[in-house]
C-alpha cells in the first residue's frame, strides 16, 4: 500500500475520544473491506448480547450468574434498586473508610495512624490491584502498598522482613470471594502468625473483602476485624478492579478513585455504539478475530511505552487468557478458544525481542500503548532538538513502521497521560473488548472451568501427602519408593516421588537415603 492509501486508512480507522483524549489505531491490522462486511452479523449478535448482559440478563450459564461489572461505575445500569442502592452504599463506605484511616479515626492499638496497606489475593484480586499502584501511586502516597499474591514461603518471608517494624502500624487487606481460595487463605495463615510473633492483635490489623454471608466473612465478624467490605457473586475476579476489590486499596493509596469509576463510565458509553467503526472495543475485537482467524492463531503482544504502565501487560494477561482460553464453545462443541498475551515495555524491548518480532517466526501481533505527555514539568534536551520522550516516542513509531514493512500487524491504543480516569478507560475498554470477542467467537467468557480442575487437582496431591506421611510414620522401618507407593496409591507413584522429595528438603516429616536422580533406589524413613 502506497504513503498516500495508508495516511488515507489510518484516518479512516483513527478512533478518538475527544471527552477521553484517547485514540484507538487499527489501520496496521491487514483486514479489508470485505472481511469487515463478512463478520457484520456476528458483531449485530455481539452488540445484542451485551446489551443483554447489561441489563441483568444470565451471562454466565455455569454459574447462573448475571455479570455485573459494567454497574459499578454506573449503579443507575443496575436491573434492580437493591442492587443500585449495594453499590452506592459499599462505594460511600470505601470512601469514609478512607478518610478515617488517613485521618487517623480508624488507627493500630499501639500508633496514632496506619502507614502501610498489606494486600493479600490472588489472580484478580491482586493483578487489578497491583495494575492500579504501579500505574497511579504516588511517592508521597498516605500509605504505601504491599501485595502477597502466592503461597510462596520464601516470598512471604522477604515481604514480611521488609514490613518488619512497621508491621505493627500495617493495614492487612484480605480479599477472598468465599474464604476457600488456598493462596490467599494460605497468605492469611502467615500473616497472622507474623503478628502472633510480634506480640500484636491481627483482628485489630484486618479488613475482609469477601462474599455476603461466605464463611470468610462469618470468621472475620467472629474475630472482630475492623472492617468487612462486600464482594459481589456478579463481579468476577477479573473485571473486579471497580468493587471493593480494587478500589479500596485504591482509596487508601490516596487514588482518585471516583476519577477511575468516571473514565470507565466514559469508555462504557462510548462501546455501546452499535457499528464497529466508532466503537473503540468492537475495532479492538475485529482486530483480534482478524489476525487469529477466529481461532487465536496469533499471540498478543502488548507493549506499553512508559514505565508506569510496566503491569499492564499482566492485568491483561489474565483478563485475555482466563477469559476467552476455554476448550468448548456454548454450544458444547470443542473449540481450544484462546489468544496468549505476553509483554513488557518499550522501549526495554528495542534491546529484547523485538529483533524476533521484526525477523523471527510471525505468530503475533502487537499492541503499541502510548502516553502523548512525557513528564509534569518541561524536559531537558538530551541531544540538539531532541528529549528523553521524543526518543521514546520515536521508538515507538520506528518499532510500528518496521514491524509493518515486514508484514507483521500491530494496534496502537493512545492516551494523553496516566491519570485515574485514563486508567479506567483502558480497563473499561478491554473489558468490553474481551467481551464482544467472546460473543464472536461462540464462548462463555465469565467462567474458569481451568481454573477450577487446577485447584481440584492440587487438593488432590495434599491429599495423598497426608496419606504418604501416615504410610512412613506408622511403619517401623524404612520403605522403599515402590514399597511405599503400594501402601498408598500403586498408580501414583511420580506422584509419590515428587512430595517425599520435597518434603526431604524442607525436612518435614521423612528423611530420603539413596539416589534422588535414581528414584528406584531411594529409601524413606520418618525423621
Amino acid at each position: 500500500m502506497d504513503a498516500a492509501a495508508l495516511w488515507q486508512r489510518y484516518q479512516d480507522w483513527l478512533y478518538h475520544h475527544e471527552g477521553l483524549g484517547l485514540f484507538v489505531d487499527i489501520s496496521r491490522v491487514r483486514f479489508d473491506d470485505a472481511f469487515v462486511e463478512s463478520i457484520q452479523p456476528r458483531f449485530e449478535k455481539a452488540f445484542q448480547d451485551m446489551q443483554a448482559l447489561e441489563g441483568g440478563a444470565i451471562a454466565n450459564p455455569d454459574e447462573e450468574r448475571m455479570v455485573g461489572h459494567y454497574w459499578l461505575r454506573d449503579p443507575d445500569l443496575a436491573p434492580t434498586p437493591e442492587l443500585q442502592q449495594e453499590i452506592v452504599e459499599t462505594l460511600e463506605h470505601i470512601h469514609t473508610f478512607a478518610r478515617k484511616v488517613h485521618q487517623g479515626e480508624i488507627h493500630p492499638p499501639d500508633a496514632p495512624k496506619f502507614t502501610d496497606i498489606l494486600s493479600i489475593g490472588i489472580g484478580g484480586s491482586a493483578l487489578g490491584p497491583q495494575f492500579v499502584a504501579e500505574a497511579l501511586g504516588a511517592l508521597d502516597a498516605p500509605m504505601a502498598v504491599h501485595f502477597i499474591d502466592n503461597t510462596d514461603p520464601a516470598g512471604i518471608d522477604r515481604l514480611l522482613t521488609k514490613l518488619s517494624d512497621r508491621l505493627a502500624t500495617t493495614l492487612v487487606i484480605i480479599t477472598t470471594k468465599s474464604g476457600g481460595t488456598p493462596e490467599t487463605r494460605n497468605g492469611m495463615v502467615e500473616v497472622k502468625h507474623a503478628y502472633e510473633q510480634k506480640g500484636l492483635n491481627f483482628a485489630q490489623h484486618a479488613v475482609a473483602v469477601t462474599g455476603v454471608g461466605s464463611k470468610f466473612e462469618k470468621l472475620a465478624q467472629a474475630e472482630g476485624w475492623i472492617d468487612i467490605f462486600p464482594m459481589p457473586d456478579w463481579v468476577g475476579g477479573r473485571t473486579s478492579e471497580m468493587s471493593a476489590v480494587g478500589l479500596l486499596p485504591a482509596a487508601l493509596q490516596g487514588i482518585n478513585i471516583d476519577e477511575m469509576l468516571a473514565g470507565a463510565k466514559e469508555m462504557d458509553a462510548a462501546t455501546r455504539q452499535p457499528t464497529v467503526q466508532g466503537n473503540p472495543s468492537a475495532m479492538l475485537a475485529l482486530s483480534w478475530y482478524f489476525v487469529g482467524k477466529g481461532k487465536g492463531e496469533k499471540d498478543m503482544v502488548v507493549l506499553p511505552y512508559k514505565d508506569s504502565l510496566l503491569l499492564f501487560s499482566r492485568y491483561l494477561q489474565q483478563l485475555v487468557m482466563e477469559s476467552l482460553g476455554k476448550e468448548q464453545d456454548l454450544d458444547g462443541n470443542t473449540v481450544y478458544q484462546g489468544i496468549a498475551v505476553y509483554g513488557n515495555k518499550g522501549s526495554t524491548d528495542q534491546h529484547a525481542y523485538v529483533q524476533q518480532l521484526r525477523e523471527g517466526v510471525p505468530n503475533f501481533f502487537v499492541t503499541f500503548i502510548e502516553v502523548l505527555n512525557d513528564r509534569q514539568g518541561q524536559s531537558i534536551e538530551v541531544e540538539p532538538g531532541a528529549t528523553s520522550g521524543d526518543f521514546l516516542s520515536g521508538f515507538l513509531q520506528g518499532t510500528r513502521q518496521a514491524l509493518y514493512e515486514n508484514q507483521r500487524d500491530s494496534i496502537t491504543v493512545t492516551v494523553p497521560v496516566v491519570t485515574p480516569r485514563t486508567v479506567g478507560a483502558l480497563i473499561a475498554l478491554y473489558e468490553r473488548a474481551v467481551s464482544f470477542y467472546a460473543s464472536l467467537v461462540n464462548i462463555n467468557a465469565y467462567h474458569q472451568p481451568g481454573v477450577e480442575a487446577g485447584k481440584k487437582a492440587a487438593a488432590t496431591v495434599l491429599n495423598l501427602q497426608q496419606q504418604v506421611v501416615k504410610a512412613v510414620l506408622e511403619s517401623n522401618q524404612p520403605l522403599s519408593l515402590q514399597a511405599l507407593a503400594i501402601k498408598v496409591a500403586p498408580d501414583q507413584i511420580e506422584s509419590i516421588y515428587l512430595i517425599v522429595r520435597h518434603l526431604a528438603a524442607n525436612q518435614r516429616h521423612l528423611a530420603i537415603t539413596g539416589d534422588l536422580g535414581q528414584p528406584s533406589s531411594l529409601m524413606i524413613s520418618a525423621l
